[in-house]
């Protein structure tokens, strides 16, 4: 599990690099507090290939994962990474930490 966690972050980290940004505005941040996800509901535009940063405020690893977005990514307790996703056709996509299932979110993708 961990090492597949591990390659996740190594593929994550050569995807970013072989990507542009297409969002040009501030990323948007979802961020692990108090074994939650806030916010539990982020909106995300439609249509739109954007970064996400995760940042981990808790002391402890947490594994974000979505069938939905096709990501799996180890975030380190204390910090952050960051990920692309989209374009994605407006909807609702589930996320959770594969560590501590209790921990859910959705990601909202409004059209235009």
């Amino acid at each position: 599990m961990l090492f597949r966690s591990l390659l996740a972050v190594g593929l994550s980290g050569a995807f970013a690099l072989s990507c542009p940004v297409l969002a040009a505005d501030s990323l948007p941040v979802l961020v692990i507090h108090g074994q939650q996800f806030e916010p539990g509901e982020l909106a995300l535009p439609a249509g739109t290939k954007l970064k996400l940063v995760i940042r981990n405020q808790d002391p402890l690893p947490a594994e974000f994962e979505s069938s939905d977005l096709s990501r799996e990514v180890l975030v380190p307790a204390n910090g952050e990474v960051t990920i692309y996703v989209g374009p994605l056709e407006p909807g609702r996509y589930q996320f959770f930490n594969d560590f501590n299932r209790a921990m859910q979110g959705t990601v909202v993708a409004k059209g235009n």
